[in-house]
């Protein structure tokens, strides 16, 4: 198994390319903002050739990049329905004060083909199988991609912008909303194994071991606080 990635643009937004092995195909995760560059480097490197870009949710700072990407190498893209908007509309999904900042740099709308992904879907793309599970809160379409234990890696998930190191995704944005992420903590990451690899959307790779044991929303979740409104005061939230 082949996981390549590389934060890139002003949010440092994590980009993945995954393959079964180096010189096969793969698939992008996440091109976000100024991530073009990145992908060709990492596909010549490694000798790569895409079939699919799959999007953990709509925010700019993780789409921006979808239509050059999949322009140049004449691949689809998959994103949630409930996001699908955010491609062609990125200021409705984070505010004017936000959006209207990045209209000048930014490529906006769709690649020529979109498909959508729902819940506990399986994608078979380049050799590899990855489970989809629809988790909002941070905004109404986002989904994590799972990829089974295999002999030689751990199982891995993919988490976009719903689990991080230490902490979560914001929900202060439009669509989000701390409700649901929740109950997408507590459906989607608390059943995993502890041996589970998270590659977040920002920032460094964790655990679910780590973070069951750590992350205070993750904790408060499992206590069953959430139902009462109770807990301490957790660090912020983090991501675009």
């Amino acid at each position: 198994m082949l996981i390549a990635g590389f934060p890139a643009g002003a949010w440092g937004t994590n980009c993945y390319l995954v393959a079964p092995a180096a010189g096969e195909e793969c698939v992008i995760i996440d091109p976000g903002h100024q991530a073009a560059e990145g992908v060709e480097e990492t596909l010549r490197k490694h000798r790569l050739k895409p079939v699919a870009v799959v999007l953990t949710h709509g925010h700019i700072d993780h789409v921006a990049s979808v239509v050059p990407v999949c322009g140049a190498h004449g691949v689809p893209a998959w994103i949630h329905p409930d996001d699908r908007f955010m491609m062609s509309d990125p200021e409705k999904a984070l505010g004017r004060s936000i959006g209207m900042q990045l209209m000048g740099e930014l490529t906006i709308g769709e690649p020529d083909d979109v498909k959508e992904l729902t819940d506990g879907a399986r994608l078979e793309l380049a050799g590899l199988e990855l489970s989809v599970a629809h988790a909002p809160g941070h905004t109404k379409g986002s989904v994590t991609f799972g990829l089974p234990e295999a002999a030689d890696i751990p199982p891995i998930l993919f988490s976009g912008d719903l689990l991080f190191a230490g902490s979560i995704g914001r929900t202060d944005f439009p669509g989000g909303s701390m409700e649901d992420m929740l109950e997408s903590l507590a459906r989607v990451v608390l059943p995993l194994d502890d041996s589970t690899v998270v590659l977040p959307g920002h920032q460094d790779y964790t655990t679910i071991g780590q973070e069951r044991a750590t992350n205070p929303y993750l904790r408060q979740v499992a206590a069953g606080l959430h139902d009462r409104g109770e807990g301490s005061n957790p660090p912020p939230r983090r991501g675009m």
